[in-house]
């Protein structure tokens, strides 16, 4: 809703967070509140659901049924409690079974290595990079193009409840 983002900004900003993303205007995060090919939403947590971070999904409705995990931001306070891990897997569930993906993808920073350790694990193939493409404090990075299939999501549950 547009009353969180305050809050989305406060995240997006914070100087933990800063070198990973590429933060966005507060009237970029409006219109994806307000467009219906994006889904905008609030991380929670915990027992009192507290909020912990946010999610931006685009191309929601892309008739090619591919699906961009546009930015994935959490609190630094949160990180490294699993709370990505699990929105990651909510999410790649949305995108295929709800939203109807046939293609779930996203870019990550090179300099972002935990990130890409987790979209890995998680069954994220990496396509390609986008050499040198996004400016930074200290230059440019390159962007990892990543991307799983419905198939391969498919797979990964059925691997994951024969493990259980």
């Amino acid at each position: 809703m547009l009353s969180d983002l305050d809050f989305v900004i406060s995240v997006e900003r914070d100087g933990m967070n800063r070198p990973y993303i590429t933060p966005w205007d507060r009237t970029q995060h409006e219109g994806a509140v307000r467009f219906p090919d994006f889904r905008h939403f609030i991380v929670e947590t915990g027992a009192e659901y507290s909020a912990a971070g946010f999610v931006i999904l685009q191309g929601c409705r892309n008739p090619q049924r591919s699906i961009e995990l546009k930015r994935m931001v959490l609190s630094p306070a949160r990180q490294g409690q699993g709370a990505g891990r699990a929105c990651l897997r909510l999410l790649a569930q949305m995108a295929f079974h709800d939203l109807g993906a046939h293609r779930f993808w996203l870019d990550v920073k090179a300099l972002n290595l935990r990130a890409q350790a987790l979209y890995l694990s998680e069954g994220f193939v990496e396509e390609g990079r986008l050499r040198e493409s996004v400016r930074t404090e200290s230059g440019f990075d390159s962007l990892i193009v990543m991307a799983m299939l419905e198939s391969e999501h498919a797979a990964l549950l059925e691997s994951r409840a024969r493990a259980s």
